[in-house]
């Protein structure tokens, strides 16, 4: 079946964003294997083993080993995966807001994960943001 279309001019995508914070806190964390019952948000198997994006609850009752602890934001925006610029002008923008985000893509949409306490301050930079591309920034 083919897939629907995804948005892949620039602009549109940025006007479009929609950032959403979702609830709870969300560690990076490393296992061997996935343990059972973990729901992760995100697998990425890598040489030195498997990293686990998860709720801290699901890391801590795993008895996994974490680091960063983040807010997770997920754009509404239907980005196609080969899009061009989307992922820098996120980047870019919270970058100068001073915010380091780590970016993932789905099929659907992009999700950042930005540092614990941050998300609400990152979502209103995407707002502006979103809101200059539109052409309705104050």
């Amino acid at each position: 079946m083919p897939a629907p279309a995804h948005e892949r001019d620039l602009g549109r995508m940025l006007a479009g964003l929609e950032p959403r914070l979702r609830p709870g806190t969300y560690v990076f964390a490393r296992a061997e294997a996935l343990p059972r019952g973990l729901r992760p948000a995100v697998t990425v198997a890598e040489d030195e083993g498997l990293t686990v994006v998860c709720t801290r609850a699901e890391a801590e009752a795993a008895g996994l080993e974490y680091g960063f602890a983040a807010a997770w934001i997920t754009l509404l925006v239907h980005s196609a995966l080969d899009a061009v610029g989307l992922t820098s002008a996120v980047s870019a923008a919270l970058a100068e807001a001073g915010l380091a985000c780590n970016v993932v893509a789905g099929y659907h949409h992009d999700h950042l994960f930005v540092a614990a306490g941050q998300g609400e301050r990152a979502v209103e930079v995407l707002q502006t943001l979103s809101a200059a591309a539109a052409g309705t920034a104050d």
